[in-house]
């Protein structure tokens, strides 16, 4: 059999994945089951409707066709060996081969005793065996400070580097710099604006094709204070590569600021006109023409209205139609000169050769149009051996107290990312950011993400950590800082924890491994944001009975056998919570102020 084997920091039982592999090898070896099937499909998770049991395994649906089995056969096989285990309590089949099981709160007493030994290792798994992923993120032009918008797809690609970290990738962050487009020209030209007003020329207006953002007065001023009237009066092809050269130091260096303030470190950062002078982009398309994907053709004019400047040119073509594109795509322009797709393309076989076969892209959903041709790019250049996954991120609807707050880097007017955390923090900035999918709108207001309330997901989730570290505290003043570590806590009685709403807290604490795979092979670190407040909405009801009803009470004073028990279940939920956090860099906080 070829089943992935994967070592998880938590379920380890014979109802986790690997106890069902274990089943499906036993009944290879009694003959019920052929050799050589491919179990990697095979998934144990929690059912979407939790009357349907507590975990449910699509084993049988997945093997039986490549077995030559009815699915409802093997079902029944697997279900009468694991119907010996005295952790499951009841077993079923359901619909043409499903099987559904439910477990002994041994099982979520035990889970428990794992979450309190690892700690906020806890759900780390060994899914991802060391491979090696580049995660190219944020990646925005440097012609200015990051804007509020520019944040989503910065906490979206480092949660994801973090969450694929956890789930045993060997993760590598990178940030492409666009530093070789007409764009920087235009910088260029900008910075020497305000160079020349910096030295008391009258200049004028800023041009409307400048940027005419204050963020450039800083870096001229410097210039100036450096260089005098160096650059003044000589031909703009005698500054412009200084002035290109400069500019773009200085947008970096605001970049990075930037970028710390979320406590964001990229691994990489790579330059386009590293690329370029490397003569990297002639090695790429040398590789497409080796393998007869070059020819020299003209392209249809765009659909719908033509342009007025459209005229028909021979170009050297890609054939990307013959890697799932839609049209093939040029590479280089009638003079010759590289087209960008050129240099992206050359930028990713780069990548590659760098021992990349997995890479992720985290770009802007404006970018859409441009997935097909450098997936089909990298498929080309790698044989199919190279694998890219593109997540596109929407915009941010940023509002403040419900009024649009709008943004134009060329206009000068805009929000900047570090306005945005300086108003409302790091951590509520970071989870907002996720508590929508990456491809859905994100309305981010400003007032609202500063009430304390359950409509505000980051305090819903901080203040049900900072309670149950309110209860630890309690009782380290009454009990001593040694009957509440996690090692004594490991050690108590759980059987006391026999409430509904406390069996189904432990259950779900239990889940976070299950939830670090599934999100970590889908690529969706908002799943982790999803689980939390999920998470901390059983805690708060759980805590809400307590209020109603003294038996219910964390710590109940006549009781220290049940107030161990539920202590211990506090310092589980409270690590799982913190290890979820960690995932998409939060801090937990203690205590609400």
């Amino acid at each position: 059999m070829t089943g992935q084997e994967v070592q998880t920091m938590g379920w380890t039982q014979p109802y986790g994945r690997s106890g069902i592999i274990d089943v499906l090898n036993a009944l290879v070896k009694d003959g019920t089951l052929p050799n050589g099937l491919d179990l990697s499909r095979v998934t144990v998770e929690p059912p979407r409707d939790p009357a349907h049991g507590h975990v449910t395994t699509n084993a049988a649906m997945v093997i039986a066709g490549p077995a030559g089995l009815r699915p409802r056969s093997i079902a029944e096989a697997i279900a009468t060996r694991l119907s010996t285990d005295p952790a499951i309590t009841d077993i079923n089949i359901a619909g043409p081969g499903f099987i559904n099981m439910f477990l002994a709160p041994a099982v979520w007493y035990q889970e428990l005793g794992v979450i309190l030994a690892s700690g906020i290792r806890y759900g780390d798994t060994t899914v991802g065996n060391g491979r090696p992923v580049n995660v190219e993120f944020v990646s925005v032009n440097p012609t200015g400070p990051m804007h509020a918008g520019h944040g989503r797809g910065a906490v979206f690609g480092d949660a994801l580097a973090l969450l694929l970290s956890k789930a045993g990738y060997d993760v590598t962050r990178e940030y492409w710099i666009n530093d070789a487009g007409a764009q920087i020209d235009i910088l260029a030209r900008s910075l020497h604006h305000r160079y020349r007003e910096i030295l008391g020329e009258t200049v004028g207006d800023i041009p409307p094709e400048l940027y005419p953002g204050d963020y450039l007065v800083a870096p001229a001023r410097m210039i100036a204070e450096r260089d005098g009237p160096r650059w003044q009066d000589v031909a703009e092809d005698t500054w412009l590569e200084p002035f290109r050269v400069m500019a773009c130091e200085s947008m970096m260096v605001l970049i990075r600021e930037d970028l710390q303030t979320m406590g964001i470190d990229h691994d990489v950062f790579t330059s386009e006109r590293a690329i370029v002078d490397a003569g990297k982009v002639k090695e790429a398309l040398d590789a497409l023409d080796d393998r007869n994907l070059l020819y020299t053709g003209i392209l249809e004019p765009p659909k719908g209205r033509k342009p007025e400047d459209w005229e028909p040119r021979p170009q050297t073509l890609f054939k990307s139609t013959a890697y799932g594109d839609d049209v093939d795509r040029p590479l280089r322009k009638s003079d010759h000169s590289y087209t960008y797709f050129a240099t992206d393309l050359a930028y990713h076989f780069d990548k590659y050769r760098r021992g990349f076969r997995a890479m992720i892209n985290v770009w802007g959903a404006d970018h859409s149009g441009y997935v097909k041709r450098l997936q089909a790019a990298v498929r080309a250049l790698t044989d199919n051996a190279g694998e890219l996954d593109i997540k596109l991120c929407r915009m941010v609807n940023l509002m403040d107290g419900g009024i649009p707050l709008k943004m134009s880097k060329r206009a000068g007017r805009f929000v900047t990312m570090r306005d945005v955390i300086e108003e409302v923090g790091r951590d509520v900035f970071r989870f907002i950011m996720l508590t929508r999918k990456n491809d859905a709108p994100l309305d981010f207001d400003l007032q609202n993400v500063k009430e304390q309330s359950r409509d505000n997901p980051v305090f819903y989730v901080q203040y049900a950590h900072a309670r149950a570290c309110s209860v630890l505290r309690h009782a380290v003043e009454h009990m001593g800082a040694d009957a509440v570590a996690a090692d004594t806590l490991a050690t108590v009685s759980l059987e006391p924890l026999s409430d509904p709403a406390e069996i189904g807290l432990l259950r779900h604490m239990a889940e976070w491994p299950r939830i670090v795979e599934s999100a970590a092979e889908a690529h969706e670190p908002h799943r982790v944001a999803f689980y939390l407040n999920d998470l901390a909405a059983r805690f708060h009801a759980l805590w809400t009975l307590g209020r109603d009803n003294a038996d219910l009470r964390f710590l109940v004073a006549d009781d220290e056998t049940l107030s161990r028990a539920r202590l211990a279940m506090l310092r589980g939920f409270a690590t799982v919570i913190a290890s979820g956090l960690a995932v998409i860099g939060v801090e937990p906080v203690e205590e609400m102020r």
